[in-house]
């Protein structure tokens, strides 16, 4: 760490420099102790600037950027606990592995723990998330780029002292903000393991998933944001996969997990079988083994044998009935209206080259039971930490930063985010879009509005000898009107209260383009109902 050794401005422009040699996209919220990094970030032909009141909102809108980029984003703030707003979003960044810098402002070190406004001790604020790079002056910024090669997460702390600003606006610097940028991957290499496919294998495929070469050709359950497999198995099948049928084994003898799978409980129990050898696929720090059962921890395979035509028949048999059992609980009225219907419409709607965002809790789980993943669709979903804030922020970021890789199109790419209505409410600010800023050219948000905490009712907490406090801590209804929110934030608004009303919204969104919201205003009263249904369909059809 230096001394400040030049003005606040000088420093600004050379930290703005540096950060320019890796970003494209740098959201900026507004505030006085970062004015210098405001300004020089502003004067830059090379970053798009986007500017966002709320800091937490516009960290996750950077990570959504981030997600479609698959390169580092930014977002910039002043002093205080405008800094600690960023840690929800860097956290989940940091176990999604997704790039993303908080570029903080502070004030000088001599100040901290002295009273002084707006001050606290920024230094390591995001721990192991995400190391503080100190910056006290010109000679402290070789270190941003050595942060930002060796970490994909990295918090830029940077002292400014007065004078903040310069006297007059500093000049243009750097030429477009379309060129490459230095991105160092941070993949971890876990060597190899012998993988014996004679044996009844199963591949449990989740987020951060790839396509694994030498087994391509096994059965295998993809959570939504995984490669499409080539014998996907429907997630519902993990129910008979668990045991047997008329003296038949159908339990698999080994699984492979790749990436970081974590949406179904009865999934994760094939992981944790301790009659099953697991093998673990990463290629991060992060091993998928909540059981600490692995046999061996790898990031690639060599195989041998091959895969049982009895298996992949069974596998294929178990798949079929939890499908035919998904489709049937759509096809029917006996349900109402419910989310599964909605991730249904959405799945339906989606097409090649379009963009998928999927909210944590119900709407990922929803998409996973009505077939997800598809083939060229780009799909994301926060399964880093799992938390549903910052979801609006998260789709605005990635619809903006598809739309523009295509600057030259006629029409931006189309990006569409399955959300409920908690998740909504959570990041409401991330609807506002200032005027004077990009908007979403062709973003849809579609919000499964059951009027609570929907993910709740399959849960522990939503069986019946509990339900006379379930409402109040769990169910947490909230009678926002969600139309009168949209016309707030200038969001193009539409209702559906049925199936098909929300397929016609959908098209229609499809033809206009534009931000809007379809709300689909839902029931959750039968969703533990409808659960256990598909269950035993599953089991009985066994």
């Amino acid at each position: 760490m230096s001394a400040p050794d030049a003005p606040s401005a000088e420093v600004a422009r050379e930290v703005a420099a540096a950060l320019a040699r890796y970003v494209t996209d740098v959201v900026i919220c507004p505030g006085s102790r970062n004015a210098a990094l405001t300004l020089a970030l502003l004067a830059r032909r090379d970053v798009r600037v986007h500017v966002r009141i709320d800091e937490r909102s516009a960290a996750f809108m950077a990570l959504g950027m981030a997600r479609q980029q698959r390169r580092p984003a930014a977002v910039v703030m002043t002093s205080g606990t405008a800094v600690a707003n960023c840690l929800p979003a860097v956290i989940e960044a940091a176990q999604a592995h997704v790039p993303l810098v908080v570029l903080s402002a502070d004030r000088p070190r001599r100040l901290v723990g002295t009273g002084a406004s707006q001050t606290i001790d920024q230094v390591g604020l995001f721990g192991s998330y995400a190391p503080t790079v100190q910056v006290e002056g010109l000679g402290d910024v070789p270190q941003i780029h050595a942060a930002l090669r060796d970490h994909a997460q990295a918090h830029l702390n940077v002292a400014l002292d007065v004078p903040l600003l310069p006297e007059a606006l500093p000049a243009p610097e750097g030429t477009s903000p379309h060129g490459p940028r230095t991105v160092h991957p941070h993949e971890v290499d876990h060597g190899e393991a012998r993988i014996d496919l004679s044996l009844r294998t199963l591949v449990i495929s989740g987020d951060e998933a790839w396509e694994v070469e030498g087994l391509g050709e096994v059965p295998t359950i993809a959570e939504p944001s995984a490669p499409t497999p080539f014998h996907p198995v429907h997630p519902l099948a993990a129910h008979l996969l668990r045991g047997g049928v008329d003296g038949i084994s159908t339990k698999p003898e080994q699984v492979i997990v790749v990436g970081h799978p974590t949406l179904h409980r009865p999934v994760m129990a094939l992981i944790e079988d301790p009659e099953i050898d697991v093998v673990v696929l990463s290629r991060t720090e992060t091993v998928t083994d909540p059981g600490r059962r692995a046999r061996r921890v790898a990031s690639r395979v060599t195989v041998t044998g091959s895969t049982p035509e009895q298996w992949l028949k069974i596998t294929e048999a178990a798949s079929q009935m939890g499908a035919q059992a998904v489709r049937e609980a759509v096809a029917s009225t006996e349900y109402g209206f419910t989310g599964l219907h909605v991730a249904a419409a959405v799945a339906d709607g989606v097409a090649v080259g379009d963009s998928l965002f999927l909210a944590a809790s119900n709407a990922v789980r929803d998409a996973a039971m009505v077939g997800l993943p598809f083939d060229g669709v780009d799909t994301h979903t926060p399964r880093g930490a799992a938390g549903i804030d910052g979801t609006v922020g998260q789709a605005v970021g990635l619809a903006l930063a598809a739309q523009s890789a295509e600057p030259d199109a006629v029409r931006a790419p189309r990006t569409v985010a399955l959300l409920g209505d908690l998740a909504l409410l959570h990041d409401a600010g991330g609807l506002l879009v200032g005027p004077l800023e990009a908007r979403p050219e062709n973003l849809t948000l579609v919000v499964a509005n059951d009027e609570g905490g929907g993910i709740f009712e399959t849960l522990e907490m939503g069986a019946p000898a509990l339900r006379d406090s379930f409402e109040r801590g769990f169910g947490t209804p909230h009678g926002v009107r969600v139309e009168e929110l949209c016309r707030a934030y200038g969001v193009e608004y539409a209702a559906a209260e049925s199936l098909q009303e929300l397929i016609t919204a959908l098209d229609e969104a499809e033809e206009e383009g534009g931000f809007r919201l379809i709300e689909a205003r839902t029931t959750r009263g039968t969703r533990r109902e409808m659960h256990a249904a598909l269950e035993r369909a599953v089991r009985v059809g066994a």
